[in-house]
């Protein structure tokens, strides 16, 4: 019984593991398609034989403003941009930086291409007119689009401009200051990672455009970049003037256009009179000796020096410095500021340290289904080959030894130390007095000798029921030393082990760029 005790600790301890391991790889999970499961189950003989895939451009399901897969192999519709930049340095003002439609560098789905930013510390420009300009009404506005940062990023962005419709817009004149409606995507220069949201409003007093910024996104974003997985971004603004933004169909962000915006879309009602100021004999201290105070004759030098007065009052007329108000002479209300400019072309101006910049089927709707199962169609595929190509828990954690040599001391402390243990306490070494020596009479040299003999009898006995308690109680001791130890064997695995399989994965990602 009590070696199945044991055997029951050891599995115990071996379940522990695997479902420590098992934690840190869901939660290396944690920002992927919450309804993904069905998915998967659906496409499971892809993940074992993604080699076999066999790739099917995707094709709306729905009415769409704008759809590009690039599958064709060219650029097709969009546009190179033919102008230089207006406050750069003439080596650098052109838009010069280069554009292909190529593969993916890894994990590659046979006949699906994108767009590849080619250049690095160049500015690029490249647009497309949709099928028909999107005005801001009654429907929703959804937009849709996939990133893979090849290379990492150092400095640079990814996000998209939707131009808006002035009447005169001449994709080959595209440039920084060419007006557009939204601006959506990922942006980061040194350790600061944004997902942006920014859309420009009209001022319906003077008519003048302000950008007005979401508030940052509620995750750390930061491996988004640094994974070189392709990601699937995703924005939906609602004529109730909400807006959501998703990052691989998981939300990142929410908001309201009237509340969660910078600067507000809607000026306050009042504001500071710039005109008012202090009286010219206004005392700036805030307390006065009294002139009518004097020292009692009780007076205690220990005492605190200042007190508050409890009968003190404050005078009639008393004057606060406080700042007037009058009416915001600027002032307006939009309550819809969801109704912005109409757009009729979506672009990329972009400046970037990094190249290989992979993009990828872009879709503009009114309808979030339509962008789901264009997204299941084709980033969807990317992921289950991406995820089938990722090597095991096993091989990451030797690839990792393999440039980390020291960590080989961690993987022999964690396996071989309750290793050990278990051995030690499941099979402890017997005891030479586990057996009890037959009594023998030696012929005594008196009877005085026997009588003390007899008197010590009694005495020897208890003493060896003692030792066979203790002996027996051993094993008993053993187990509980050894519940200790793997309880806090137990808990140097979630702390420790977890934060470093996390850490292996992300080194073997690295290296294997």
């Amino acid at each position: 019984m009590k070696l199945d005790r044991g055997w029951l600790w050891c599995v115990l301890l071996l379940s522990s593991l695997a479902v420590a391991l098992v934690t840190a790889e869901d939660k290396e999970l944690d920002a992927d398609v919450s309804d993904d499961e069905e998915m998967e189950k659906g496409m499971s003989e892809i993940l074992k034989f993604y080699s076999q895939v066999t790739y099917k451009t995707p094709v709306p399901t729905g009415d769409v403003y704008f759809a590009e897969t690039f599958d064709d192999g060219t650029l097709g519709r969009w546009q190179l941009s033919k102008t230089v930049k207006g406050d750069a340095d003439d080596d650098i003002a052109k838009y010069d930086g280069k554009w292909a439609v190529e593969q993916l560098k890894e994990n590659k789905v046979p006949g699906d291409k994108g767009l590849v930013l080619k250049s690095r510390a160049k500015h690029h420009a490249i647009a497309a007119m949709l099928n028909k300009p999107f005005v801001f009404q009654d429907e929703p506005l959804v937009i849709q689009y996939e990133v893979n940062f090849q290379d990492g990023i150092d400095c640079g962005g990814a996000y998209i401009k939707l131009l808006s419709d002035t009447g005169s817009l001449n994709l080959e004149q595209f440039h920084d200051r060419t007006p557009y409606t939204i601006m959506f995507g990922p942006d980061k220069c040194g350790e600061d990672y944004k997902l942006h949201l920014i859309f420009r409003h009209q001022n319906p007093l003077n008519k003048d455009m302000e950008e007005k910024h979401a508030k940052r996104a509620d995750v750390d974003l930061k491996k988004f970049y640094t994974d070189k997985k392709t990601h699937l971004y995703t924005l939906v603004l609602n004529p109730d003037n909400t807006y959501e933004m998703f990052i691989d169909q998981s939300s990142v962000s929410r908001g309201n256009l009237l509340h969660d915006v910078v600067p507000p879309v809607n000026p306050p009602k009042e504001i500071d009179d710039p005109h008012d100021s202090k009286p010219e004999d206004w005392d700036e201290r805030a307390k006065i000796p009294d002139p009518e105070a004097v020292k009692p004759d009780a007076w205690d030098e220990d005492a605190p020096a200042k007190i508050e007065d409890p009968d003190a009052m404050k005078p009639e007329g008393w004057l606060d410095d406080e700042p007037e108000f009058i009416d915001n002479p600027e002032y307006f209300e939009d309550l819809q500021p969801f109704r912005m400019t109409p757009f009729k072309a979506l672009g990329l101006e972009l400046w970037s340290m990094t190249s290989d910049i992979y993009f990828d089927n872009f879709i503009i709707t009114s309808h979030k289904e339509v962008a789901d199962r264009w997204a299941s169609d084709s980033w969807g595929l990317k992921k289950l080959v991406a995820s089938a190509n990722e090597p095991g828990i096993f091989a990451q954690l030797m690839m990792a030894a393999e440039e980390r040599p020291w960590l080989w001391v961690i993987y022999i402390l964690t396996v071989g130390l309750p290793l050990g243990l278990a051995v030690l306490f499941c099979w402890p070494k017997k005891s030479e007095n586990d057996y009890v020596h037959k009594k023998v009479d030696v012929p005594q040299a008196n009877e005085e000798e026997d009588e003390e003999e007899e008197e010590e009898e009694p005495a020897a006995a208890d003493e060896e029921d003692k030792a066979a308690e203790a002996t027996e109680g051993a094993p008993v001791a053993g187990y509980t030393v050894l519940s200790s130890v793997l309880n806090y064997y137990c808990y140097f695995v979630v702390v420790f082990l977890i934060p470093h399989h996390r850490y292996a994965y992300s080194l073997n990602s690295n290296r294997r760029s």
